[in-house]
């Protein structure tokens, strides 16, 4: 299995790919992946000019240990298999599926991956999938989009297309999102993958999208789309875990490893009941504290 496929991912901020003002340091706002956008935010007749920025910038910028994903256009444009083919030449981490469906198109989408990396020389199976889940239909799907490719490491809602299928709006509650976030979340889990909540675009409401953040992370998310620098700081703050929540989860592990060894099931760490089930996530949070740069502990 490719190592980067369970990497940190609590940010994943959107750039078109077109402009070099916005591609070319983005990893200084420390931003865990960057979305090379080739779909929505370029015109139709400036896909080309979209192709050759993202190359160039691909092979030659240093995004300092940032993840570059690209989003390319639909399966139902001609578009796709050339960026395909551009984004692994350029060496790219991953690809980003819009608007999908079925596991087919995932399986569509690898095969065209496969065919590019061994064209341009680039490690079989080292560019990764993920599939954003913009209808109805690929919500109800997610399960299988899931398990659809070892490639793929997490699937994503994109909220506003999502919401226009569903013959809604955005409203900022997050009622009209409830359902597609909690089906997503459990798929992605019963399929061992991430999961990535939508973006926020109301800049001036930075308490809405700390409340909205908050939320996710209740809900299990791995991580959201971000449109501006600006929201990074919140993200990272809510998903990166606390001192607290790291020595907690130390004294869980460690309890549970000791008590493990002489059979015992049950027991009680700072006046909460522990048992083996807590054992997981409390090594879950230790990796996170790690990856995130937060960790000073032992284990």
């Amino acid at each position: 299995m490719n190592p980067n496929k369970k990497r940190l991912r609590r940010t994943m901020m959107f750039l078109n790919a077109q402009k070099p003002g916005l591609v070319k340091d983005p990893y200084i706002y420390n931003p865990d992946s960057i979305m090379l956008d080739l779909e929505d935010a370029v015109a139709e007749n400036q896909k080309d000019v979209a192709r050759f920025s993202l190359f160039h910038a691909l092979k030659e910028i240093d995004y300092r240990g940032c993840e570059r994903v690209v989003r390319i256009n639909g399966l139902d444009t001609a578009y796709w298999k050339e960026d395909i083919r551009c984004a692994v030449a350029g060496g790219c981490d991953a690809i980003r599926i819009p608007k999908t469906e079925s596991p087919e198109e995932v399986r569509a989408v690898e095969a065209e991956i496969a065919i590019a990396e061994k064209d341009f020389n680039i490690p079989v199976g080292r560019t990764l999938i993920m599939a954003a889940i913009e209808s109805a239909r690929g919500v109800m799907k997610a399960l299988d989009v899931c398990e659809s490719s070892e490639r793929l490491f997490g699937i994503a809602l994109s909220g506003g297309d999502y919401t226009k299928d569903l013959q809604t709006r955005i409203t900022g509650t997050g009622v009209e999102l409830m359902g597609a976030r909690q089906n997503m979340i459990i798929a992605a889990r019963a399929a061992k993958v991430q999961c990535f909540d939508t973006v926020f675009t109301d800049l001036d409401n930075m308490e809405g999208f700390r409340k909205e953040v908050e939320t996710i992370h209740l809900m299990g998310f791995d991580g959201k789309s971000i449109v501006n620098p600006r929201q990074i700081p919140v993200v990272h703050d809510i998903f990166t875990p606390t001192q607290k929540d790291i020595i907690f989860a130390e004294k869980v592990v460690k309890e549970i490893e000791e008590k493990r060894e002489k059979g015992i099931g049950v027991f009680t760490v700072d006046g909460k009941m522990i048992d083996i089930a807590f054992y997981d996530g409390a090594k879950r949070t230790i990796e996170l504290a790690k990856a995130s740069g937060v960790y000073k502990g032992e284990l």
